[in-house]
C-alpha cells in the first residue's frame, strides 16, 4: 500500500515538472522578445525565406483550381453576354428591316411628289490615337487624314451621336474640335417644332442653346439634331436632348468624347454649290418681260434763268436786257407796250 502511494505521488510530480519547464521557457521568450524584438524579426524573415519555395510548390495546385473556377465564372459571363448580344442583334435586324421599308416608301413618295431627295453622305471610319489640350481645351487626334479624303469642317460621330468637327487635317492624321469647346458653334434644330438655334460650347459638359428667333418655344426634353445650314454638316445627325439648368437651356450630349474609341468622319458627297453671278436678265424687270431701262448719262447741273416769253422784234434792246435782271431779283418785269404809243412810254420812263 505504501509503495502504491509513493508511485502515484511520484507520477504527479513527474507530470508537473515539464509544465513548469515550459512555463519558464515561455516567460523567458516573452521577456527576450520584448527586449530583443529585432532578433525575432530576423528569425521570422529567415523562416519565411526558407519556407517560401515549399509554400509556392504547395500553393500551385490551389492556384490552378482557383484559375479553373474563375474560368468557369468567365465562361458563364461570356455565355450570358453572348445571349444578350444575340437578342440585341435580333432587335437591330427588326429595326433594320423596318428602316429599309420606310426608306423605300419615302423614295416612292418623293417620286410621286417630284421632290428633291436628300443628298447622300459618305463616312470614313477612324480610330482615336491621342488626346491633347492644344490648341483647344480638349482635342481628339484621329488616324485618318488627307490621304483618305478627310477635309476640315467634316462632322465626327460615334455610335451614339456627334462628337465634334475636323478643324485640321494632315496627310495621315486629323484633329477634332469637340462640341463642348468654347470655339465650337454649329447650327441645330430642336424637334418637335423645328426650332432653329445655334449650339455654342462653353468648356462645360453641356453646350448652351441660342435660339435664332426671339420668343422661340423651347421645351425640356426636345431632341437636338444638326440642321445642315452652311452645307458642311449633314442634316439630321443626332446631337443630344434639351435640359434646363436653372438659368438657361442646354444640350445633354449623347456621345461622350472621353470614352470615344472608334469614330466615323461624315462628309457630304455633294459639295455646296456657289451662287451664280448676277446678270441683267436676272433683274425683276427682265423676269417680268419688260425691256431693261436705257442707261442715261448724268449731266452736271447748272443754274440758269427761267425761260422768258419772246418779245416782239420792235422792242428796244434796253427793254430786252431789263427782263433777266428783274427775273434774277425775283420781281415781275413790267409789261411792255407797243412803240406806237409814245405817251405811254414816256409815262413809264418817268
Amino acid at each position: 500500500m505504501a509503495n502504491g502511494t509513493w508511485k502515484i505521488a511520484r507520477g504527479k510530480g513527474s507530470a508537473q515538472l515539464p509544465l513548469a519547464i515550459f512555463a519558464i521557457l515561455a516567460i523567458g521568450l516573452v521577456v527576450l522578445g520584448k527586449a530583443q524584438s529585432s532578433l525575432f524579426d530576423r528569425a521570422h524573415t529567415l523562416y519565411s525565406d526558407s519556407i517560401a519555395p515549399v509554400l509556392k510548390s504547395v500553393g500551385r495546385p490551389f492556384d490552378g483550381v482557383g484559375n479553373w473556377l474563375s474560368g468557369i465564372d468567365g465562361i458563364l459571363d461570356v455565355y450570358q453576354e453572348n445571349q444578350r448580344l444575340k437578342q440585341e442583334n435580333t432587335r437591330l435586324r427588326q429595326w433594320q428591316s423596318a428602316a429599309l421599308v420606310l426608306e423605300s416608301r419615302v423614295q416612292r413618295y418623293q417620286l410621286l411628289l417630284n421632290a428633291v431627295p436628300d443628298p447622300s453622305i459618305d463616312a470614313i471610319t477612324a480610330r482615336v490615337i491621342g488626346r491633347d489640350n492644344r490648341p483647344f481645351l480638349d482635342t481628339l487626334i484621329l488616324d485618318a487624314g488627307k490621304s483618305r479624303g478627310i477635309k476640315p469642317g467634316e462632322a465626327v460621330v460615334d455610335a451614339r451621336g456627334m462628337i465634334g468637327r475636323v478643324f485640321l487635317a494632315g496627310d495621315h492624321t486629323s484633329w477634332v474640335i469637340l462640341l463642348t469647346d468654347l470655339n465650337s458653334r454649329i447650327p441645330v434644330v430642336i424637334e418637335p417644332g423645328n426650332v432653329q438655334a445655334i449650339m455654342a460650347g462653353d468648356n462645360s459638359g453641356a453646350p448652351a442653346l441660342e435660339p435664332m428667333a426671339q420668343g422661340a418655344a423651347i421645351k425640356e426634353g426636345g431632341q437636338v439634331v444638326t440642321s445642315g445650314d452652311g452645307g458642311l454638316l449633314p442634316n439630321g445627325l443626332a446631337v443630344g436632348s434639351v435640359v434646363w439648368d436653372g438659368s438657361a437651356f442646354r444640350v445633354a450630349l449623347l456621345a461622350d468624347a472621353a470614352t470615344a474609341d472608334d469614330v466615323r468622319i461624315v462628309d457630304l458627297k455633294q459639295p455646296p454649290e456657289q451662287p451664280p453671278a448676277v446678270t441683267p436678265s436676272d433683274l425683276p424687270a427682265a423676269a417680268a418681260g419688260l425691256p431693261p431701262l436705257a442707261h442715261v448719262a448724268a449731266t452736271p447741273m447748272t443754274t440758269t434763268a427761267p425761260p422768258q416769253n419772246p418779245l416782239p422784234s420792235s422792242t428796244p434792246p434796253a427793254a430786252q436786257t431789263s427782263v433777266p435782271a428783274a427775273a434774277q431779283h425775283g420781281t415781275a418785269a413790267p409789261a411792255q407796250q407797243p412803240n406806237g404809243d409814245d405817251e405811254t412810254d414816256d409815262h413809264a420812263d418817268q
